[in-house]
Order: C-alpha cells, then sequence, then structure tokens
C-alpha cells in the first residue's frame, strides 16, 4: 500500500519548512507567490489530503454539523435541508443529515450520536421538546419553525400566524361564511401559531368557529381523505354541505380534503374553497391555493446564524428571525 502523504513529506520536496506547506494550505501568513505555487502543484500531483480528525483536534472543529429532520421525504423539510448543504458546503462544513421518522425516541439518539461524532453544531427541524431537557448539551443549536421551551437555541422561522390570518381573510373575501379547519393533531409551534392567526381573523368578523367545525389528522393525503370522509358521512347525511371554505395547515391535508370533496362530487371552488399551507409542488401541480414559505431563506439563515455562532463563539442570538409569509392563490379558491 502507497504511504500517504504528509506536510512534512510536501516541505521536503518544495525546500521550505512545514509551517510554510500549512501556511499556504490554510491560505494564512506570507509566502511568496512561487512557493505557493510549488506546493500546490506538488498537493495536485501527489492528491494530498489533509487529516481531518488531526486537524479537528488541534482547532477544536469538526467542520461538520448535524441536521435533524422528521421526514426527509417531505418536500418542505428536503428543500431546506438543500439550502442548508449549499450553504454548508460553499463555506468547507460537511452536513449529516439524520431522518428521524417522527419518532422522538430516534431523535435522540441521533442527537447523541451526533456529539459523539463531534459535530460544531446543530439545525433542528424536528418537534421534541425533550431534547433541550438534556443537561450535556454543549454545542449551539438553531432551530427552524419549532419553538422549544426548555432551551436556549436560536430560532429561524416564518410568520405562521400571520399564514393563519392570511387564509382566513382570503376565504372571507372569496364569500365563505362556514369555514372548515384541517389540522395537524399534534400542537407543534408552527400549527398552534396558524390555527392562532386563523381563528382571529374569523372572530374580527364575527363567524362562528369550534370543536365541531375542527378536524384533527395524522399529516398526511390519505389520512387527511379518510378524516373528511367521515366528517362528511357524519354530519353531511342530509346531503347539504353545512361548510363552502376549508383551510388546511398542510398542503398534505388540503390535497386529501379537496380529493374526499370530489368524491361526494361536491365542485372546487363554486361550491367549497380550499387553501393548504407550505406552497410544495403538490400544491402548484393540483392547482391548490396555498401560503408559501421560503423554505431557501429558512434553510440558508439558519446555516449562515449556525457557523456565525460556531466560529465567532458567540452566544445564542436573543431575538427569533421570522420570515414573511404570503397567499399563492390558484384555482382551488378563484
Amino acid at each position: 500500500m502507497k504511504k500517504k502523504l504528509t506536510i512534512k513529506g510536501i516541505a521536503e520536496m518544495a525546500g521550505v519548512s512545514s509551517a510554510t506547506v500549512s501556511k499556504v494550505l490554510n491560505n494564512t501568513g506570507r509566502y511568496s507567490e512561487e512557493t505557493k505555487q510549488t506546493i500546490l502543484d506538488l498537493v495536485k500531483e501527489h492528491d494530498y489530503r489533509p487529516n481531518a480528525v488531526a486537524k479537528s483536534l488541534r482547532t477544536r472543529k469538526s467542520k461538520t454539523i448535524g441536521a435533524i429532520v422528521p421526514d426527509i421525504t417531505n418536500e418542505f423539510f428536503s428543500r431546506i435541508v438543500l439550502a442548508i448543504e449549499n450553504y454548508c458546503g460553499e463555506l468547507g462544513y460537511s452536513v449529516f443529515i439524520c431522518n428521524s421518522n417522527e419518532s422522538e425516541e430516534k431523535e435522540l439518539q441521533y442527537f447523541k450520536e451526533l456529539e459523539l461524532k463531534g459535530v460544531d453544531g446543530l439545525i433542528y427541524l424536528s418537534a421534541s421538546d425533550e431534547l433541550f431537557q438534556m443537561k450535556t448539551q454543549r454545542i449551539p443549536i438553531v432551530c427552524i419553525d419549532r419553538m422549544p421551551k426548555f432551551h436556549n437555541v436560536a430560532i429561524i422561522t416564518s410568520d405562521n400566524f400571520q399564514g393563519g390570518m392570511l387564509a382566513a381573510e382570503r376565504l372571507i373575501e372569496k364569500g365563505c361564511k362556514n369555514l372548515l379547519l384541517v389540522r395537524d393533531y399534534r400542537d407543534g409551534f408552527p400549527t398552534i401559531e396558524r390555527v392562532r392567526g386563523f381563528e382571529h381573523v374569523l372572530r374580527k368578523h364575527g363567524l362562528e368557529f369550534g370543536e365541531e367545525r375542527t378536524i384533527k389528522v395524522e399529516v398526511g393525503i390519505t389520512q387527511a381523505k379518510s378524516a373528511v370522509d367521515h366528517y362528511l358521512q357524519t354530519y353531511h347525511k342530509e346531503n347539504a354541505l353545512k361548510f363552502d371554505g376549508i383551510f388546511a395547515t398542510t398542503d398534505w391535508l388540503a390535497f386529501g380534503a379537496k380529493q374526499a370533496l370530489e368524491g361526494y362530487g361536491v365542485n372546487i371552488p363554486e361550491q367549497v374553497k380550499i387553501i393548504g399551507y407550505d406552497n410544495i409542488s403538490l400544491a402548484q401541480y393540483t392547482s391548490l391555493s396555498s401560503i408559501n414559505q421560503d423554505k431557501e431563506s429558512l434553510g440558508k439563515l439558519a446555516a449562515e446564524r449556525l457557523i456565525q455562532m460556531i466560529e465567532q463563539e458567540t452566544d445564542v442570538p436573543s431575538q427569533m428571525l421570522t420570515l414573511p409569509v404570503e397567499l399563492v392563490e390558484r384555482d382551488s379558491t378563484r
């Protein structure tokens, strides 16, 4: 097996000190352009690669970060992670992506493993508050669209309250007076804020709203379709619709509701108008109106803030960064 080339070996071939080679490779200090080119030519010729482990021991930085994601198959999360990877890669950081599959047990296990691997920081897109009760946490953490109760972390989020308000206002503007809410059954921060904004507008307009107009369901197209089917069978036996508008807290839920209504022969948007949330490709392809979150900016800003905390060794920013949202209107409300 060919012996691995070291900085000392490059220095001997270039006729310079190991310190000079190190300065060239790290782009620090002073050296002539001729010396720099000689060293870089030798590095390329011999395919020299620095020992990342040894470097991390010297600098106490591994140039790696972890990202814990609840469902990598969900386009909303995958687009955020891609933005994180793109930003970090340009700065020489690698990203370990851990898919928790909505399991708090897996989230906690990944957190422990990432700490053992020596990641410099963590971006967290999952929903377990329990993780932040751990006393051993010693690395910077940025949460995206999450509001942990038990730890001081940096937070990047969209204006979910405003998103719920936008959806309600548009449905009312379109003439809807009896609104149905289809929401995630879990009380995560984004869902709570979207529902809060939605209900705020309904109260402002004096429209009735209560548990009988809320469907709580596991996020998924099939689950939403089944839940709305059951709602229709239970409350609309006389074949008279008692609602004319739906706000769903994700696009998947909105599409499931749309399928259920179409199965009953309901005309969308003439009889019922629908607005979803996240504005993923599904909404575009099925012409669903949706509240758009800037997924690329969420990922980029989270990565930017985390690397700032790592490299400058700064404290957690006290101010939560909130990005605006917008309504993208399509055929389901036109």
